[in-house]
């Protein structure tokens, strides 16, 4: 009877054996989040099989595992273990995949930031700063930056938040002013760290002799610039006007040192003037807005002494007290022609010269004006009867000379697409006209050209005569001595202090 039984016992588990087999673990280890392999983490499982770590690529196997369900562990320093169950079957292979979380007992803060840029007490900065640190942080954990900026006279502070750039760049930032700003550095897990505090000064004076516009996010926006060594392109540009507001044809003077230049309000064109950094803004006409034939190729001028402004309303010519207000008419054409442009002489204050053109552009004339009764009469012709597209005048400091542009192919078309203007000079004394002998080729146009302070060179718009052509302001020399010059770049309308 023993015999028997011991021998059924060994039967029956002979039988269990084979029928449940032996399987394959395999698998997969990850960094959560960035599914980046992680090599040499250690395998084992519960009930305990062969112990296996993973290759470079995270995968790992373990053979001749007995069928039946098991707990597998993947454990790494620096990384909280995981488990993941698996059942496994005869002649099979069960797969896992194990995405792995940083542990963050033993992470640390990053270090206290590093400021770089602009140093601490630097003096003399422009309006445009683009802010610069660093830091370290030994786990390389993400990192979040908000930079803090105090302006020193008003104690207005502005926050600039970054994911993980180390550099702000700040704008419209005021003339002589002192500011402080300070960087705090978070990982997200730890305190925060802050930096130490820096402080610098913006330009004590406005000494950009340029003035430009640029386009920014659509609309017109108003820089100064200034003149670097030759080949130097968009030198110390400071915005002056928002890029939320339409804001072109700058034209300054130096008696009143202020700015004066168009806005677009409501549909309408409005004078306005400000200060040389862009502050104290102040809308100079308002029911009699500034109106010619087109926005772009209307223009105003200053009288020499700042006390007055010049500018056109259709048919009439205005002055205007830019503080007092109260617009007083000059001139108004007898044919009913509009007046689109005028200018004046630095010495001569009763002198001014105009352009006017029909409703499409066309049919220029350019003339001056007397006004020493203070009512415009017509005194010298300058241009008649010629085709095409003109305009872009300006007048020497002495009243002798007169700059404007011509399209030199006299096209005169529904869109006024100008198809090769060049630049011109007429002598007021001979009544004879110069072409300026500039490097456009055919296809460009030259725009917009006023004189320089000295007058020995001028700076002028060039752009090519497609619809989506970008501009650039150049220098070119009366005389030739020299060849022209790019001074900025995707900008027009020039003014020259």
């Amino acid at each position: 009877m023993y015999c028997l039984f011991v021998t059924a016992l060994f039967s029956c588990s002979e039988e269990g054996f084979n029928e449940n087999g032996i399987g394959i673990i395999s698998g997969t280890v990850v960094e959560e989040g960035e599914n980046t392999p992680l090599a040499n983490v250690k395998i084992t499982t519960t009930p305990a099989t062969n112990t296996v770590f993973t290759n470079a690529d995270g995968e790992f196997e373990i053979d001749n595992v007995a069928s039946g369900d098991y707990s597998v562990q993947a454990s790494l320093d620096e990384y909280i273990a995981k488990f993941q169950a698996a059942n496994v079957t005869d002649s099979n292979v069960t797969n896992v995949v194990f995405e792995l979380v940083k542990s963050l007992a033993n992470n640390v803060p990053p270090l206290a930031p590093t400021l770089l840029f602009p140093p601490d007490n630097a003096t003399e900065l422009g309006f445009t700063v683009n802010f610069i640190w660093t830091t370290i942080d030994e786990d390389e954990d993400d990192l979040t930056y908000s930079m803090e900026l105090r302006n020193g006279n008003t104690n207005e502070i502005q926050i600039f938040e970054t994911e993980s750039d180390t550099t702000v760049t700040v704008q419209n930032l005021q003339l002589a002013t002192n500011y402080f700003w300070q960087v705090t550095v978070s990982d997200d897990i730890n305190e925060p760290v802050v930096s130490p505090v820096s402080e610098f000064t913006t330009l004590t004076e406005l000494t950009n002799p340029i003035l430009l516009v640029k386009t920014v996010n659509n609309n017109s926006v108003i820089y100064s610039g200034d003149i670097g060594e030759e080949g130097d392109t968009d030198v110390n540009l400071i915005q002056l006007t928002s890029e939320n507001q339409n804001s072109f044809r700058p034209r300054r003077n130096s008696t009143v040192r202020k700015i004066a230049f168009l806005r677009t309000v409501g549909g309408n064109t409005q004078l306005f003037t400000m200060n040389y950094d862009g502050t104290e803004v102040d809308q100079i006409t308002n029911s009699r807005p500034v109106k010619g034939f087109r926005d772009d190729y209307v223009d105003f001028c200053w009288a020499t002494d700042g006390q007055l402004l010049y500018y056109p309303n259709f048919d009439k010519l205005y002055r205007i007290d830019p503080d007092a207000g109260g617009a007083t008419l000059v001139f108004q054409t007898t044919d009913g022609s509009l007046i689109s442009e005028v200018d004046t002489p630095q010495f001569n204050e009763n002198l001014l010269v105009l352009k006017t053109n029909d409703i499409n552009g066309y049919n220029v004339r350019i003339f001056t004006l007397d006004i020493t009764s203070g009512t415009g009469v017509e005194d010298q012709l300058v241009l008649e009867d010629e085709p095409g597209a003109i305009g872009g005048i300006n007048i020497s400091f002495d009243g002798q000379t007169v700059l404007y542009t011509k399209d030199d192919s006299q096209s005169q078309n529904s869109n006024y697409r100008i198809i090769e203007s060049r630049m011109y000079q007429f002598d007021l004394a001979s009544g004879t006209e110069s072409i300026l002998d500039s490097e456009a080729v055919t296809g460009q146009n030259d725009l917009y050209p006023r004189y320089s302070p000295a007058e020995g060179t001028v700076i002028f718009t060039r752009k090519n005569n497609n619809l989506t052509a970008v501009p650039a302001i150049y220098t070119i020399t009366l005389d030739g001595s020299k060849a022209e010059d790019l001074l900025f770049t995707g900008a027009a309308m020039p003014d020259w202090d």
